[in-house]
């Protein structure tokens, strides 16, 4: 070794952001275990480098009789301060250091590199980054993210979309490792949280806090409910995640290549949400079940597919979105399958100005009685009073 490996490590200390101190440390430990291993290495020796000239020195450790360290315990402090030295440093040790210091720099460069992204990037899971596609198989695609590259394996992966050399695409962070033969950032395409950061970007109102998105429901490539509030009582959360002419949306989209989303407006009612969360659906009636957490829906008989949706999709991201089972009916099934009945005057006084009708199933009618009646204003439930209210079917 001479100067210009010293001027080359400091090099590395400035663009690897790797301290000087660590690198002669890792260079010094390395030489050390290449002297152990000449043919006239000593018991007991260290190995030292001069950090203005670059000279490295080999020397022998001579310790008191019955002080001497075992060498076979790893673990064992030694205490150099009761040996003497004497440099004993080999006329052709110059050659194994060389062949040594590339090896330790290059290894040492990429273990820094690789603590110094974990210990960056772990504190950034769940956040938004951009990358360009280096290549992609059927195993991962590989995203460069500018001082290091990301994994993007095939199971975070949206099935709709392709990833060509070259493409330029946003995805979040899902995991960091400590891996040093792979790429140590895991992304995914498939995170509700990839939908919850691409709006918090188009989106001042959710990126200032003033609006915020409750729950993500989503089927990757194909269609994702998001329910929203605002904080703000002059701020509309849908409005404003819609954009001006539906500008923001539609950026949302197409960075996802097409996905449908709808937008619900949050509702501390669980009839109101349930029904808000079937859009584009029209919805007629809601009927709750509080202790099963289940949800019966009444819709028209021409939106009874649209509720429902392709193979079940509507029903299944309103189940997600709102926490409830909820369970689809058109209205003639539904008068087909239950008649209503008047409660009894006894369990009339618990129901607190709700309508007094229930279903053959045992289920209660969550509505308000219209003022100054005692039942609802639907019709099957006004018929009722008509009758006296008579209990029973």
């Amino acid at each position: 070794m001479n100067k210009e490996t010293i001027e080359a490590l400091r090099q590395i200390e400035k663009e690897k952001s790797i301290p000087f101190d660590v690198l002669i440390e890792a260079l010094e430990d390395a030489l050390h275990s290449a002297y152990n291993k000449t043919a006239h290495a000593v018991p007991y020796s260290t190995v030292e480098i001069d950090q203005d000239t670059g000279q490295i020195h080999v020397f022998e450790l001579t310790f008191p009789p019955g002080q001497e360290p075992d060498l076979e315990d790893e673990e064992a402090e030694i205490d150099f301060s009761i040996a003497t030295s004497e440099e004993i440093t080999p006329e052709d040790f110059g050659r194994i250091a060389a062949q040594t210091a590339k090896q330790v720099i290059y290894q040492r460069i990429r273990e820094a590199e690789q603590e110094l992204f974990f210990n960056e990037y772990s504190t950034r899971i769940g956040e938004i980054v951009t990358g360009i596609v280096q290549q992609s198989d059927n195993r991962y695609t590989l995203v460069d993210l500018g001082r290091v590259e990301g994994l993007l394996p095939k199971s975070e992966q949206v099935p709709t979309e392709r990833y060509e050399h070259g493409m330029r695409i946003k995805a979040v962070i899902k995991d960091v490792e400590q891996n040093p033969k792979g790429p140590p950032i895991i992304l995914s395409r498939r995170s509700d949280d990839l939908i919850r950061r691409l709006f918090e970007l188009e989106v001042p109102e959710i990126a200032d806090g003033l609006v915020e998105i409750v729950g993500v429901a989503r089927e990757p490539g194909y269609r994702s409910k998001i329910s929203v509030v605002s904080h703000s009582s002059g701020v509309d959360p849908v409005g404003a995640c819609v954009g001006p002419r539906g500008s923001r949306v539609r950026m949302v989209v197409s960075e996802l290549r097409g996905e449908k989303i709808d937008i619900i407006p949050f509702n501390e009612e669980p009839a109101r949400f349930v029904a808000k969360a079937l859009s584009p659906a029209r919805v007629r009636e809601v009927l709750l079940d509080d202790a099963a957490k289940e949800a019966t829906v009444v819709v028209p008989d021409d939106q009874l597919p649209l509720a429902i949706g392709k193979e079940g999709q509507n029903a299944r991201l309103a189940n997600r979105l709102t926490g409830w089972k909820v369970d689809i009916k058109s209205e003639s099934e539904m008068a087909r399958e239950e008649q209503a009945y008047s409660v009894s005057d006894e369990e009339a006084e618990a129901l607190d100005g709700r309508c007094h009708a229930m279903t053959s199933g045992g289920k209660r009618c969550p509505n308000a009685a219209l003022a100054g009646g005692r039942f609802c204003g639907i019709a099957a439930h006004q018929s009722l009073a008509t009758e006296g209210g008579d209990d029973g079917e």
